[in-house]
């Protein structure tokens, strides 16, 4: 039985220049406009309780990007970085006729938002970064400045998926009887254990998740061998590749001048973006989880928080101005696990700009 959206929540697709986008949306067609953009296999409906919540003068809008939820599935241009998502969202709004609005990305979504900042500045009041990726990418980069381990990006991309993982998305596994079930991956790394949502909350994300088109252009994407380890390299389609920092790097947002207000949310205990991320392959290579790992001095963990808040800091000097909210005993999903403060922080923001 599917979960029945929140009272004011409605859900309809939209014609664009670019794809059909699934959307959901909330509050008045002329309100303030506040965009929600998921992550990695996840869609809008892990916003749809938030959008329920914010003030009646807000109109919520969270798409579905490509290949999610109930969106079109188009193939992903990783070659773009995160610039089919950006382009995607920003086709959304020009069918929705909404000129500028509040941006509110979670982790890859954070990435998109900053894309789109950097591409159409004047159409953004404000970012909200929600556990953001970081702006280099996803793994394989050794500092600050997001130098990459190796030139061919080996670590990351389409190959650094679980392969059961991508099978049991693919067969629309809703068990949990291994620890690569979609189930199993949301409660232990989506959330901090032992946080968990209502059964039937559970089961309205685990269908999101099972909602992500699986293949080598989509979820994860394609890969190519490599002689640097741990012997893939991205390919030049599909998601994971996408935000490879082969493709991927929005640091170019710190250079953007006297920019709009950004808050920067995030949690004390997430295990996705950190620098001891368990999806990262050199902290795994750290831990000895995947052999042969050539040591912290050609690939260490990569430094997710310091490169982020090197390029707020960039940004901060800039002219703009950001803040750090770091929630306690919290994961991956702030919005989730710590749903008052979050809209507290929330409101805030979206009155500071």
């Amino acid at each position: 039985m599917t979960l029945p959206l929140p009272d004011g929540i409605r859900s309809h697709r939209v014609a664009t220049a670019r794809l059909d986008t699934h959307v959901l949306e909330g509050g008045p067609r002329d309100g303030e406009a506040v965009v929600f953009v998921h992550g990695n296999v996840s869609s809008s409906r892990f916003f749809a309780e938030l959008m329920a919540s914010l003030p009646a003068g807000c109109r919520g809008i969270a798409p579905d990007l490509r290949g999610f939820g109930g969106s079109q599935v188009a193939a992903v241009d990783a070659t773009r970085g995160v610039g089919d998502f950006a382009d995607d969202v920003v086709a959304l709004l020009d069918a929705l006729e909404v000129q500028t609005a509040h941006l509110v990305g979670w982790s890859v979504g954070g990435a998109v938002i900053q894309q789109i900042a950097v591409d159409h500045p004047g159409r953004v009041r404000s970012l909200t970064l929600i556990s953001p990726m970081s702006p280099f990418g996803f793994g394989g980069t050794k500092d600050a400045a997001g130098a990459p381990c190796w030139p061919d990006w080996s670590g990351t991309g389409g190959g650094t998926a679980n392969p059961d993982f991508v099978a049991r998305l693919s067969s629309k596994d809703r068990s949990s009887e291994a620890d690569t079930s979609p189930r199993k991956i949301m409660n232990a790394f989506y959330f901090k254990p032992p946080f968990t949502v209502s059964p039937e909350l559970e089961e309205a994300y685990v269908s999101a998740m099972l909602d992500t088109a699986t293949g080598p252009e989509n979820y994860p994407g394609d890969m190519t061998s490599s002689e640097n380890w741990p012997t893939l390299a991205p390919g030049p389609s599909g998601v994971n590749n996408a935000i490879s920092g082969q493709y991927c790097d929005v640091s170019g947002f710190g250079d953007i001048s006297s920019g709009p207000p950004v808050l920067w949310i995030r949690g004390d205990s997430d295990q996705v973006v950190s620098d001891t991320s368990f999806f990262d392959f050199g902290f795994l290579g750290q831990l000895g989880a995947v052999p042969g790992w050539p040591g912290a001095e050609v690939f260490p963990p990569q430094p997710m928080l310091a490169q982020t808040r090197g390029v707020l800091d960039r940004y901060a000097a800039n002219g703009g101005r950001y803040r750090e909210e770091i929630l306690a005993d919290c994961g991956h999903s702030p919005h989730i696990e710590k749903p008052e403060r979050f809209l507290e922080l929330l409101l805030s923001q979206l009155t500071s700009g």
